[in-house]
């Protein structure tokens, strides 16, 4: 018979968790797990006994990012409008590009890190194929655009790390538009 965990040990674990994620996206993968207790308002033990690594740390703190990924991807496949899904899907990847820029090199494959959720991210890709091709189809983008354009301005995207933090959100979200525009069936 498995126990259910008290109240504030899952309340820590969570707290730890969200704690970790912003650390992760503000400043990277490899902060140390002392600086994740401290901010967490937490003895370093603490940390550890819901969390026995950091890789186990970081491995948590990715897997809700992906479960996140998923969920949006999901809602773009079940959306009606298929312009309307790809290009919220073209924005909603600039946002992460923004607000989790530390924890990007692992989501999008060149970390070891993000190594565990390679499935993942041919489903994401296998998604954003299927978006490409309903919008296609529904002529609501330019007949010739492929998944291939899309990734390529995403990698474009995710790449952009120029100035500040203000400066690079600035040109990720108008990066973003551009590409947009740019899928954009053009108007007669």
């Amino acid at each position: 018979m498995t126990r259910k965990p008290r109240a504030d040990v899952e309340h820590n674990r969570r707290h730890i968790v969200a704690v970790a994620r912003a650390a992760f996206a503000a400043d990277g993968l490899d902060l140390p797990v002392h600086e994740i207790a401290r901010r967490a308002g937490l003895g370093v033990a603490t940390v550890y006994r819901h969390f026995p690594s950091r890789q186990d740390l970081v491995g948590a703190v990715l897997a809700e990012q992906v479960a996140v990924c998923r969920a949006q991807m999901r809602a773009a496949l079940d959306d009606p409008d298929p312009w309307r899904a790809l290009r919220g899907t073209v924005h909603r990847f600039a946002e992460h590009q923004v607000h989790h820029r530390g924890l990007n090199a692992a989501l999008l494959g060149s970390h070891p890190a993000g190594a565990a959720f390679a499935g993942q991210r041919r489903a994401q890709v296998r998604g954003l194929e299927q978006l490409v091709e309903r919008a296609r189809s529904a002529g609501g983008v330019r007949p010739e655009l492929s998944a291939e354009d899309v990734r390529i301005g995403l990698m474009a995207i995710a790449a952009f790390r120029a100035g500040s933090p203000e400066s690079a959100a600035a040109g990720v979200r108008r990066l973003a538009g551009l590409l947009v525009a740019g899928m954009a069936r053009p108007q007669p």
